[in-house]
Order: structure tokens, then sequence, then C-alpha cells
């Protein structure tokens, strides 16, 4: 029913983080190292892009056009995507052309992308007019939406959820509670109807990175959303509410992007521990938010937790100077 173009390295490994379990011996902590996915330094994207791509063969497409912020680990992604799929890849990017590029905006130009910057607008409010331009020059663009967070790309984390329950059944792991960031909404509504279909007994976190809204509506109405429509398509007879889809909002008041003593907390703890990286924009606040609830026991104690890496860590090359 759903094809997909290969650009992954799938499954992606799942670890328990031996150290970091030592400070907090009432819990049994895992990460999904979605980080090591393979598409240009990896990230939760690829699995997504997989979808939106083929769906843009399918189409006769030869123009990706998407949008973010500078710094945007889905837009890096997507012109990564596009040069191997041999498209022709549109950005449109928040505010103005800085005097040096690094970090993901370095990767995104490096990689072929034809970069637009649009200002306040990060979240895809001026797509619609690049894409009639486009069409009138005779090319034939597919949009993707901000974050990729459309029913097709929410079905990389269906795919996900099925690649997770295999690596837990094969090693006998029982997971109670699954963190991640959160943002656009398809990780999140992907996440949950996986959990549906392949019968995933753990409790989700999102951990809310952003204003909770999108185009204008809040993002658990959006995820809600897109749940439904799942639910339809893969003839699923489970009752979801608006409830179900709420995130966790306690990380975000200092506002996307915003670097803070909790995110630069929770990246040295884990690189200090474990070796491992993350990004001070999506997965570090997301994994302070875990760190925090299983300080103050909002986790039962004896659950097994797991942290969704979801990459982000050529961001870390454009904070430098807020990490240190």
């Amino acid at each position: 029913m759903f094809t997909k173009f290969p650009l992954g390295f799938f499954p992606t490994p799942l670890e328990k983080l031996t150290n970091l379990n030592k400070q907090f011996p009432k819990y049994t902590i895992y990460i999904k190292r979605d980080d090591q996915s393979g598409l240009a330094t990896g990230g939760n994207k690829t699995r997504k892009l997989e979808y939106l791509i083929q769906d843009a063969i399918n189409k006769n497409c030869d123009t990706i056009i998407t949008a973010g912020a500078q710094q945007s680990n889905h837009c890096r992604q997507t012109a990564a995507a596009c040069a191997k799929a041999n498209f022709k890849c549109h950005l449109l990017l928040g505010g103005h052309e800085p005097e040096t590029y690094t970090g993901n905006l370095l990767l995104s130009k490096q990689l072929g992308a034809i970069i637009h910057f649009t200002g306040e607008n990060r979240k895809g409010e001026d797509i619609h007019t690049l894409f009639e331009k486009l069409q009138k020059e005779n090319f034939k663009p597919y949009v993707i939406p901000y974050g990729g967070s459309n029913l097709l790309g929410a079905l990389g984390f269906v795919n996900a959820v099925k690649e997770l329950k295999e690596q837990l059944d094969k090693e006998k792991i029982k997971i109670d509670a699954i963190f991640f960031a959160s943002s656009s909404g398809g990780t999140q509504a992907g996440l949950h109807l996986g959990k549906l279909l392949y019968k995933l007994n753990a409790k989700l976190y999102p951990i809310a990175i952003d204003k909770s809204e999108l185009d204008g509506k809040p993002l658990n109405e959006v995820v809600f959303s897109l749940i439904k429509e799942g639910l339809q398509k893969l003839f699923l007879k489970d009752e979801v509410v608006l409830e179900d889809c709420n995130l966790i909002e306690n990380y975000n008041a200092a506002g996307y992007g915003e670097i803070t003593q909790n995110e630069r907390y929770a990246i040295d703890t884990l690189a200090k521990s474990e070796g491992i990286l993350l990004d001070p924009v999506y997965t570090g606040r997301a994994f302070y938010g875990m760190l925090d609830m299983l300080n103050t026991h909002k986790i039962s104690e004896n659950s097994s937790v797991l942290f969704w890496h979801t990459g982000g860590i050529p961001a870390n090359f454009y904070y430098a100077n807020k990490l240190i």
C-alpha cells in the first residue's frame, strides 16, 4: 500500500545506558539511536523522507520544496535525500542570510539546496508562492510540509515502532516509557499509531520543543488529526481522544532554539557518561525533560525507560558559544 525510497541505515541501534543507569539506580534506561540513521549525519527525518521522496517519484515531480529554521535538521536531511534521489531542492529558511554558514545551514548548502531566507516565516508560510513560481518555470514541484509531518511522513515512525518491537522482543526487553522531542507532530503521531498497530505497551512522553502551535492550531490538535487519519488508513479500530495527544510543556518556556542551563546539563550528562552527543534544540531539551522526571520520580520506580534520539548533532557547531 505504501512504498518507500531507501535512504537510511536501519534498524538503528538500541543501547542500554549502563553508566547513566548507575546515576538512576531505580530505573533502567535505554536509547534508540536515530542519530545513526545514516543520511547526512543521520536523524529521525530520514524515516519520513523515505515515504515522502517515493511519493514525489511516483508523481513524476522533479523538485522538492520544504521549510524550517536555519538550523533545521529536517531541511538538512531533505537536501541530502534530494541529492540521493536526483531532485532539485528548495529550502525556505527563517531569518536573514548570515555572513557565515555553519551547522545544518552549511551542510544544506553543501548538499546542493537552493536556499531562500524568509525572515519571520520559518514554518513554510511562503511555500505556496514559491510553488506557483516554479510551476510557471515548468518545474514539477512537490511540497514536503514543515518537519515532514503529514500522514505519509508519519508512516516512517509507524514502521519505526515495528523495528523497535522486533529489537525488544529479540532481547526480551520490556519498555514502560518512551521519551522524545516533539515539534511538528509527525514523529509523535507515527509513534502513537505504531504503538496501536504493533501492540507496544509503553507510554509516550512527547517533550514539547517549540510553542505548541502549527498553522494556527495547537500542536496536540495537529497530532490528533494525523492520528485520526492514520486510524482510517491503517484500518485500526482503536479509540483516541485529544487528551491522548497532549505534549509535556514544562521545558519549553525559554522558546525555540534558546539554550539554557537545562540543555547544557543534559548534553554534558549524556556525553560524559556514555560518549553520546545530543543537540541543544531538540534532543538536549527532551533528554533534560526525561532526567528531570526521573529525578522527581514522576515515572514509577523500577520502570524501563527509552529515550528516542532524533539526531541534530550539526546544530552544536552553530550554538558552540552557548554550550561551553
